[in-house]
C-alpha cells in the first residue's frame, strides 16, 4: 500500500475552516476556533500544512478551479472540447470559445481556490513563528519550506492564469477587512523566492509520498525560469535534477517502462512522479479520492464501461490527428515551413485520422489503418479500439452528443474494470471518485522542458537526446494497447536519428512532443502562451474544428493581448473596493 499524504483527516478540515480561511478574497465564515497553543504544536502545524496540501485539488470548488487545469490548460489549449452536450455545465463552454467574462462564476472560483491555498500556506507560516516547545528546529525548517513551496505553487497558478495579481504573504492579515493590496507588481520574483527557499531547505526525501522535497522544488523553480525565458538558469537546474533528482520517497527519477502506468492508480508515486496531487479510495470518505475527474468518463456505459457519466472532456479532432506518423514513425510535420512549424502551425487536414463521426454503433466501422503513435490509444478512446480492460470502444453509444462533442472519449485517468470499488470509491453516486493521482510535474515534462532550455542555449544535440528518451519509452511494445493478442492498431514510433537542422526544427520537434506526450494533462494552453504562439495556433485549431462541431465552435476566435489571461473576477474588484485593475480587453 502506498504511504501517502492524506488530506481528508478531521484535523485538516477543522483547521482550514477555523483558522486558515480568513482572507478577504475568500469570504468563508468560520464555524469554530482552536486555541493558539493547539495550532502552534507540532500536530497543529502539521494539520495546517496538510490543509494547504488539501487545497491542491480545490475540493468544494468547481472542477475548473483545480490545480489539474483540465479546463483551462487542455480545453482552452485545443486538446479537447467541453464534451457532453451543449446544455450540461455550459459555464465551461466559454473556455473553448475564448469568451470568458469578468462576471463568470467559474473564473471567480479559480481565483478563490488558489487564494484559499495561499491563505492556508500563510496561516502555516504565521503560526510557525510562535511554534511550541515540541517543535524542533528541523521540524520548523521542513514545515516552513513545504509551506513556501505550496505558496509558490498557488501563486504560480494565479500568475499564469490571471497575470497581475496582488501578493499577500504571512505578514498581511485580511481578517480586519481594512487592508487592500493592488495588483500592480509582477510577482515572478516572489514565486522564485518561495521555490528557491524550498529548494535550499527541503530534504531530498520525505517520510510520505506527496510531500514536496528538494527536487520537486528544483523542478518547479526551473519551470518558473522557463516561463520567464531564463533558459540558462533553467538549464543549470535541469542538469542537477536529471543527474541527481529523486521522488519524495527516494526513487531515482526515471520514465516508467510503460506509458499507461503514468495514469494507473496501481503505479502512483513511481519514479516519474515529481510532484502529484494525492488521491486514495475507500479511505473512510470520498473526500480522499480524486474529485477533479468525476465528469470525465464515457457516457452511458452501463456495466460494460467505467463510471457511466458524464461524457465531458472529449478529445479534439486536432489532437487525434496529431498522432499520425510517417512510415518511419516520426510526426508528420510537413506541409508548412520549419518556421511555421516552430510557431505551432501544422497541416492537420492532410493528416486526418479516420473516425466514426455520424456512424451508429450498430453500423460497420473499421478503425484507421495507421501508422499511428502508440500514445494515441492511451490518450484517446476511439471506436473499435480496446478501452482499457472494459471492451473495445463502441463509438456513438458511449458519446452523449456527437454533434457537440465529437467521436472521442477521454482515456487517461480512467480506472480499469478490475479496479472498480477497489481503487474507486464506492460510497458516492459514481465510481468516478478514484485513487488516481494527478502529476502536476512528471519526469517526462522535466525532460522536455530541459530539451527546450538546451535549444535556447544552443545545444540541439542534447535536446534531441532528451526528446528521444521520451519517444523511446513510448516505443516499448510491452506498453502498447493490445487487442485479440496483438497490438490494437498499427503502432510505429522511432527516435529522431539525424541532427535537428536548425533551432526552428528543434523547437518544432520538442513543442510537438509536448503536445503528444502531455495531452489532456492541463499543459497545452499555458505552453502556447509562454511560447508566444497562442493566437496563430488556436485560431488555426478553431478554423479546423468549427466546421466539424459548429454548435460548440462556430464564430469562436482567440483575441491576442486579451485571451492569454483570464479576466480579474469582478467580484474581487468589488470586494477590494476598486484597488484591483482589470486585465486588458475585459
Amino acid at each position: 500500500m502506498k504511504k501517502t499524504l492524506k488530506t481528508g483527516a478531521g484535523i485538516v478540515l477543522l483547521t482550514c475552516i477555523t483558522f486558515a480561511c480568513k482572507d478577504q478574497f475568500l469570504q468563508v465564515q468560520p464555524t469554530g476556533q482552536l486555541a493558539g497553543a493547539q495550532l502552534s504544536s507540532r500536530a497543529g502545524l502539521d494539520g495546517l500544512l496538510l490543509s494547504a496540501y488539501a487545497q491542491l485539488n480545490a475540493r468544494g470548488f468547481t472542477q475548473s478551479a483545480s490545480s489539474f487545469n483540465w479546463v483551462r490548460g487542455s480545453i482552452s489549449g485545443g486538446d479537447a472540447n467541453k464534451g457532453s452536450n451543449s446544455g450540461d455545465f455550459n459555464a465551461l463552454t466559454p473556455y473553448q470559445r475564448y469568451e470568458l467574462q469578468a462576471v463568470s462564476g467559474e473564473v471567480n472560483q479559480k481565483w478563490q481556490a488558489m487564494f484559499e491555498g495561499v491563505s492556508r500556506a500563510n496561516a502555516t507560516l504565521r503560526t510557525l513563528a510562535s511554534a511550541g516547545s515540541d517543535v524542533s528546529d528541523a521540524d520548523k525548517k521542513r514545515i516552513g519550506s513545504e509551506a513556501r513551496f505550496l505558496r509558490g505553487h498557488y501563486y504560480f497558478e494565479l500568475k499564469r492564469n490571471f497575470n497581475m495579481v496582488p501578493y499577500v504573504d504571512e505578514t498581511k492579515d485580511y481578517g480586519t477587512g481594512v487592508e487592500t493590496i493592488a495588483n500592480d507588481k509582477d510577482i515572478w520574483p516572489n514565486i522564485e523566492a518561495d521555490f528557491k527557499a524550498a529548494y535550499d531547505n527541503l530534504p531530498e526525501t520525505q517520510s510520505a509520498a506527496g510531500r514536496a522535497n528538494k527536487w520537486a522544488a528544483a523542478s518547479y523553480l526551473a519551470k518558473t525560469y522557463m516561463y520567464q525565458k531564463k533558459y540558462a538558469e533553467a538549464k543549470a537546474l535541469f542538469d542537477l535534477i536529471i543527474a541527481n533528482g529523486k521522488t519524495a520517497n527516494g526513487k531515482k527519477y526515471g520514465l516508467v517502462p510503460q506509458y499507461s502506468r503514468v495514469f494507473n492508480a496501481e503505479f502512483d508515486n513511481n519514479e516519474e512522479s515529481v510532484f502529484a496531487i494525492q488521491a486514495a479510495a475507500n479511505a473512510g470518505s470520498s473526500d480522499n479520492a480524486n474529485p477533479d475527474l468525476v465528469l470525465n468518463f464515457p457516457y452511458n456505459t452501463g456495466s460494460n464501461g467505467p463510471a457511466g457519466c458524464c461524457g465531458f472532456f472529449a478529445p479534439s479532432f486536432d489532437l487525434a490527428n496529431s498522432f499520425r506518423v510517417d512510415a518511419k514513425g516520426l510526426p508528420l510535420l510537413t506541409g508548412v515551413s520549419e518556421k511555421d512549424q516552430a510557431g505551432g502551425l501544422y497541416d492537420q487536414g492532410a493528416n486526418q485520422l479516420k473516425n466514426d463521426q455520424g456512424i451508429k454503433s450498430s453500423e460497420a466501422f473499421t478503425p484507421d489503418a495507421g501508422p499511428v503513435d502508440p500514445r494515441l490509444d492511451h490518450s484517446i478512446g476511439r471506436r473499435g479500439i480496446q478501452y482499457l480492460d472494459w471492451q473495445p470502444h463502441p463509438g456513438l453509444d458511449w458519446i452523449r452528443d456527437q454533434g457537440f462533442a465529437g467521436p472521442y472519449s477521454p482515456k487517461k485517468f480512467v480506472f480499469y474494470r478490475t479496479q472498480s470499488k477497489v481503487l474507486t470509491d464506492g460510497s458516492s453516486w459514481t465510481d468516478g471518485y478514484s485513487a488516481i493521482n494527478y502529476n502536476i510535474i512528471r519526469y517526462a515534462d522535466v525532460l522536455l522542458m530541459a530539451a527546450e532550455a538546451e535549444i535556447e542555449v544552443g545545444s540541439l544535440e542534447k535536446a534531441r537526446d532528451y526528446v528521444n528518451l521520451v519517444r523511446s519509452r513510448a516505443a516499448n511494445p510491452e506498453g502498447f494497447v493490445m487487442q485479440g493478442g496483438k497490438a490494437a492498431a498499427n503502432y510505429v514510433i522511432s527516435p529522431y536519428t539525424t541532427a535537428f537542422a536548425s533551432k526552428d526544427a528543434a523547437r518544432s520537434a520538442v513543442r510537438f512532443e509536448r503536445k503528444l506526450e502531455l495531452s489532456g494533462e492541463g499543459h497545452r494552453f499555458y505552453d502556447l502562451v509562454r511560447w508566444g504562439i497562442a493566437e496563430p495556433v488556436l485560431n488555426s485549431y478553431l478554423a479546423y474544428e468549427a466546421p466539424k462541431l459548429p454548435t460548440g465552435f462556430l464564430g469562436a476566435k482567440f483575441q491576442s493581448n486579451q485571451d492569454e489571461y483570464m479576466p480579474i473576477p469582478q467580484t474581487q474588484i468589488d470586494i477590494q473596493r476598486g484597488v484591483l485593475k482589470q486585465n486588458p480587453g475585459y
